[in-house]
């Protein structure tokens, strides 16, 4: 073999990926602000290394009481996490954009807009491929919205493929 054809074939293999992880999660958590109220919501996602990306959709119930609307984001992320994991957790931060929809039928309100979140969290093995996650987001609404900013913390059941 050439010396050219050796040095493309390790390029080639050196630049693709030895391998990428996707996992899913279903959570049920709090969201914050003005009063905690139960949120609840699914994630997809890939993770290359140390990047990681996710799509996730969310919802929020309402609280009249407390003129808490509901809120239902749908969130792109990118995640920066340890490549591997360290007694059994592999922690991460995360940052993303996406659409969200805030309502209030008591008071006639509805915005839908774009919105921001960061965060992090960590992923715990339990058994094989089934972890728990535990992760904390800050959202930042932009648009007409009751509560621009708000707080979620939730814990999930993640399974790893």
């Amino acid at each position: 073999m050439s010396r050219l054809r050796v040095a493309v074939i390790a390029l080639a293999l050196v630049a693709i990926p030895g391998r990428a992880l996707a996992d899913a999660t279903v959570f049920l958590g709090t969201q914050t602000n003005p009063s905690s109220r139960l949120a609840k919501g699914v994630a997809l996602g890939l993770g290359l290394l140390l990047v990681g990306f996710e799509f996730e959709y969310a919802t929020t119930s309402d609280d009249d009481d407390d003129l808490a609307p509901s809120l239902r984001t749908g969130m792109g992320n990118v995640l920066l996490q340890t490549p591997f994991e360290i007694v059994g957790t592999q922690p991460y931060v995360t940052i993303g954009a996406g659409l969200y929809r805030e309502r209030l039928e008591s008071i006639d309100h509805q915005e839908t807009n774009v919105g921001m979140n960061t965060g992090g969290g960590a992923k715990v093995t339990l058994a094989g491929p089934l972890r728990l996650r535990l992760d904390y987001r800050f959202f930042k609404l932009a648009g007409d919205t009751l509560h621009s900013r708000s707080h979620r913390v939730y814990a999930g059941l993640n399974l790893k493929f």
